[in-house]
């Protein structure tokens, strides 16, 4: 089945803690994100407010993949892909997504928190698509990595 790539609707935001929750690497539980401040209604708040813009893929009615960002500051906060979509291109393309849309809100320079571990994944998927290190850990511990086009 093919993928399709929408904007990322507020009332998902339920659907997408869960998949959060079943991503092979880095998963955080539902739990979790509630303790830092991540709910289905906070989440939802922020896409209705403009603060969070975000894409989601769907492979029929299911959601296999999201990626949001912050308009005020650039930072691209949370890529996730279904296990069994890795490899297909999904991430890639909502990070594109992410990115142009972002720029649109004028900045220059996008940031995401990415783990300094080589042996995991998304410390070469990020590379690989032209992010550069700052040499800056985030409050998380997370490599801070930048984007300047």
């Amino acid at each position: 089945m093919s993928i399709e790539y929408k904007t990322a609707p507020p009332d998902l935001a339920a659907k997408y803690i869960e998949l959060r929750g079943q991503t092979r690497e880095n998963a955080i539980t539902p739990d979790v994100l509630r303790s830092i401040g991540i709910t289905a209604e906070s989440w939802a708040r922020d896409i209705k407010t403009g603060q969070t813009r975000g894409f989601i893929a769907l492979s029929g009615a299911q959601v296999v993949g999201y990626g949001f960002g912050d308009t005020n500051t650039g930072e691209v906060l949370v890529l996730v892909v279904h296990p069994a979509y890795e490899g297909q291109g999904v991430g890639r393309r909502l990070l594109a997504l992410l990115v142009e849309t972002l720029k649109g809100y004028g900045h220059a320079r996008l940031f995401l928190g990415c783990s300094p571990d080589p042996s995991v994944r998304s410390h070469g998927f990020y590379r690989r698509l032209g992010w550069k290190s700052t040499g800056a850990l985030d409050a998380h511990g997370d490599e801070v990595l930048a984007l300047v086009e």
